[in-house]
């Protein structure tokens, strides 16, 4: 099989972290005979590293490794295979397009009669790194204060925006009674913001591959901000409808990137945590907006527009944190700064990050972006049913902003205010599943050590199944304790944290799963999904009004949690035979398959021009697999849990 250009980046990648040697890094203790056929095979294929060898055990060594310098010289390699992993996945880096172009167009003359000047000696040799496995300005290496701060901003900048999807479901009636229109005509402000969500990711997720995560934070906010405010002051409701769909589309910015920014800042052990907790405020601030929204329309010296004024307030701090506090964390960007820096101070202009090597290609971001996130919801039995139940769910989150009204405002009289109180139930049950998972992380790292370091995707699902059968179970008990005056009303509001709880496992664990079985392709299926998702929580709202009114609140929430029940035995099919499903699959890497197969493929000059995406993914596969023995899969996947 002809290796691909991902291949050769990654062999690449392992071979110079394997032959990397700095001040900081230890030596490597051998013995004769294998130093010999080190040295041996090293200068044969690399005779510049000739020099890099290293002395027989016989001879005396500087000083001997400990287990410290183990751990950092493992972290080193980590982070220079990760890094060059994720150049070769960066939007713009095919390099058979790069060629494409540029064979296309003759080069330009040099200029001033100038001949061209001799290429770079060794262009690896003017690449900058890190400084080793301590160095301050990667972002894993900043002190705890700096990340809890930054954490907590893009914590509250990631709520703004979710707190921004569902204030306006208390606005919605008053809107609709002071332009005429039905109340579902109203509710569209709702469901354009959340079509925004589906939208954003797309325009978002590559600038922050491209540019770093900082600028698109920052622009984002300052978007965000001033689109809602100007839905604040909308003359007419065609405004009002414009200025939510693209206050949805740049507050999609920090769903698809802050969890990118948190796996950069945190390493294996943490980063479970940190992205659980991000996870969290991506589902409970939905459901904080609607009592404070309730409260706002109340009041009669504010107004439904003040629902989109405290929001734009929220979106300004956001941007002037953001602007003010916030440091790059991207690995690539940093390295493009600081290659910056040097050129200007050395004026040796070959200095360069691998990222300055990048060449955009509009057919390239098309196809990452949108036709192959497609082709897995369309192609792959795993994406599509998760995606459906995840949209199903999805769904039903941005519903309950209709279905509470109607039970605690339509049958207990509450006004909205105090109404929207009653969403304290579904986020405690998130609050729950968030802690319930954590507690499970001592358990997963240790049938992960016991696998040598490999992941089986489907340890993610038994959780999900839970979730599934309380969720379901949430919907019945919500229905039928909901419809009459004569229960009280705490007792619909307990339902909540069922509902909750199996919302937030479903989700967080999916995602896990989908990452888990898709690695290299990963960001594509959390793209796929998270756009099938945006659209039925877009469209569920639509239909809500109807479907409780026609059928009541206990039958409306009896077929919905038939539903979810028909859908609880999914994760179970994919728990007992998705090893077989993921082996017959055009994208997910059969780890099996990937560890016979370690050994790297012979070079081939025509580099992998014709490979197939069967031949893709056995390559992927292995280099997945390479990546998990060297304890960096999560930051290979990086950017596929930005989606949340």
């Amino acid at each position: 099989m002809p290796p691909t250009d991902v291949d050769r980046a990654v062999e690449a990648a392992e071979l110079d972290a394997s032959l990397r040697r700095t001040s900081d890094e230890i030596e490597r203790v051998t013995s004769e005979s294998s130093t010999a056929s080190t040295s041996s095979s090293e200068s044969a294929e690399h005779p510049h590293h000739q020099g890099a060898t290293t002395a027989p055990i016989t001879t005396s060594l500087s000083r001997v490794p400990t287990q410290r310098d183990l751990a950092r010289h493992e972290t080193e390699l980590s982070r220079i295979h990760t890094a060059r992993s994720q150049h070769s996945g960066t939007v713009g880096r095919d390099t058979k397009s790069i060629r494409s172009t540029k064979s296309r167009k003759p080069l330009p003359n040099f200029g001033a009669g100038k001949p061209y000047p001799p290429p770079l000696p060794n262009q690896e040799d003017y690449v900058v790194e890190f400084d080793g496995p301590d160095d301050p300005l990667h972002a894993q290496n900043w002190p705890l204060r700096k990340k809890m701060v930054t954490a907590a901003i893009l914590g509250f900048t990631t709520m703004t925006a979710a707190f921004g999807s569902s204030i306006f479901s208390a606005a919605t009636v008053a809107v609709a009674r002071e332009y005429h229109v039905s109340s579902e005509v109203s509710l569209l402000g709702v469901s354009l913001y959340v079509l925004g969500f589906a939208t954003g990711p797309t325009f978002w997720a590559p600038l922050s591959e491209l540019k770093g995560r900082r600028l698109p934070l920052v622009t984002s906010m300052f978007g965000f901000a001033i689109f809602s405010i100007a839905n604040a002051t909308a003359k007419d409701l065609q405004t009002i409808l414009i200025t939510r769909f693209f206050a949805g589309f740049f507050g999609a910015c920090p769903l698809a990137v802050v969890a990118a920014v948190f796996s950069d800042m945190f390493d294996n052990r943490t980063r479970g945590i940190a992205v659980t907790v991000f996870s969290m405020t991506v589902f409970t601030g939905p459901l904080l907006a609607p009592f404070i929204g309730g409260f706002i329309v109340e009041n009669q010296s504010l107004g439904w527009r003040w629902t989109s004024y405290i929001v734009s307030f929220m979106g300004f701090l956001c941007f002037g944190l953001n602007l003010i506090f916030l440091r790059e964390t991207y690995p690539p960007a940093i390295l493009v700064t600081k290659a910056a820096e040097l050129r200007r101070r050395t004026l040796n202009w070959g200095i360069h990050a691998k990222q300055e090597e990048i060449e955009l290609d509009l057919r390239e971001l098309v196809s990452k972006n949108f036709s192959r996130p497609m082709r897995l919801l369309f192609t792959e039995p795993i994406v599509t049913l998760l995606s459906i139940y995840m949209a199903f769910i999805y769904g039903l989150l941005y519903l309950f902003l209709t279905a509470y009204p109607f039970v605690f405002q339509g049958v207990h009289g509450m006004s909205p205010g105090i109404g929207g109180l009653t969403f304290f139930g579904m986020i405690t049950g998130q609050i729950l599943a968030g802690v319930a998972i954590l507690l499970q992380q001592p358990w997963y790292m240790r049938k992960l050590a016991a696998n040598n370091g490999i992941p089986i995707p489907e340890w993610r699902l038994p959780p999900v199944v839970a979730g599934g059968a309380a969720f379901a179970g949430g919907l019945f008990w919500f229905g039928w304790s909901g419809y009459r005056a004569d229960i009280h009303w705490i007792v619909p509001t307990l339902s909540g944290i069922l509902t909750g709880f199996g919302l937030a496992s479903i989700f967080l664990q999916s995602l896990n799963y989908l990452v888990d079985a898709y690695l290299m392709f990963a960001a594509s299926a959390i793209a796929a999904n998270t756009f099938l998702r945006s659209l039925a929580g877009a469209g569920f709202p639509l239909f809500a009004r109807y479907m409780f009114e026609g059928m009541g609140i206990q039958w409306a929430s009896t077929l919905l949690g038939c539903v979810a029940a028909v859908m609880v035995p999914i994760p179970i099919i994919f728990y007992l035979y998705g090893h077989k499903i993921r082996a017959k699959s055009a994208y997910a890497p059969d780890y099996a398959d990937a560890q016979r197969s370690t050994a790297p493929a012979p070079e081939d000059e025509e580099g992998g021009a014709g490979t197939s995406t069967e031949e893709e993914k056995e390559v992927l596969g292995a280099a997945a697999t390479r990546s998990v023995a060297n304890g960096s899969v999560a930051r290979l996947s990086r950017d596929a849990r930005s989606a949340v």
